[in-house]
């Protein structure tokens, strides 16, 4: 049922992300990557198995961020691209400030939100510094690696969306295992979570593939 879901909200998500395109151009893009990232640093705290891989439920928004920072690399340029991600990753951590100082407030006494928020959004620190951390050195290393497999096979879409992506992601795999998880499960089983979440991000990145095509080459304002 997991795997149905995840693959499901995958296509539409990257459905709505190409409307969200054609209707607002880079700034929907943006404020795409911008919520998506937001959501990730909430839902990396819920774990699931998909597919019998065991990941956190934010995944079900990396297949959006991968094919909105192609799309602008793609049309608009590296820099464009990494201007998104440092937005994105500006406007997660001031989100996450101001949910930790909500949750600071002494809750009035008639308040029966501030336990289950509380639950919510006061993360395990080590995951969160991970997820953090991996999205943004991944994705600014995406928007390079893009940009260098453009130059060196500029008629290859298909080559530099999924080579850019599938290097990007080993990169987050490892940072993310590593920041959140090391030394708190045995050598052997830490090597399987970089493993077997780096396989689903692989097939978020051949998923959204036919996506790019759609809008690859067509910039809107």
């Amino acid at each position: 049922m997991n795997g149905l879901l995840f693959l499901g909200w995958s296509i539409v998500g990257l459905v709505a992300l190409t409307l969200a395109y054609k209707l607002f151009g880079k700034m929907g893009l943006i404020g795409i990557i911008a919520g998506s990232v937001v959501m990730m640093n909430i839902l990396v705290n819920k774990s699931v198995i998909i597919f019998g891989i065991g990941a956190t439920s934010g995944n079900v928004f990396y297949a959006m961020v991968f094919l909105a920072t192609d799309i602008l690399s793609e049309n608009y340029g590296g820099k464009e691209a990494r201007k998104s991600v440092m937005i994105g990753f500006f406007i997660s951590l001031l989100t996450l400030i101001g949910a930790w100082v909500a949750i600071a407030m002494t809750p009035a006494p008639w308040d029966t939100a501030h336990q289950p928020l509380s639950q919510i959004l006061t993360p395990m620190y080590r995951i969160i510094a991970g997820s953090m951390v991996s999205f943004f050195v991944s994705n600014m290393l995406d928007t390079y690696t893009y940009q260098w497999i453009r130059k060196k096979f500029p008629k290859h879409l298909w080559l530099r969306n999924n080579g850019s992506t599938i290097t990007s992601q080993l990169v987050d795999s490892i940072l993310f295992a590593t920041i959140a998880l090391l030394g708190t499960m045995p050598f052997d089983a830490w090597v399987q979570v970089v493993i077997s979440t780096y396989i689903l991000k692989v097939i978020i990145a051949i998923i959204d593939t036919p996506f790019l095509y759609l809008v690859a080459k067509k910039p809107v304002k």
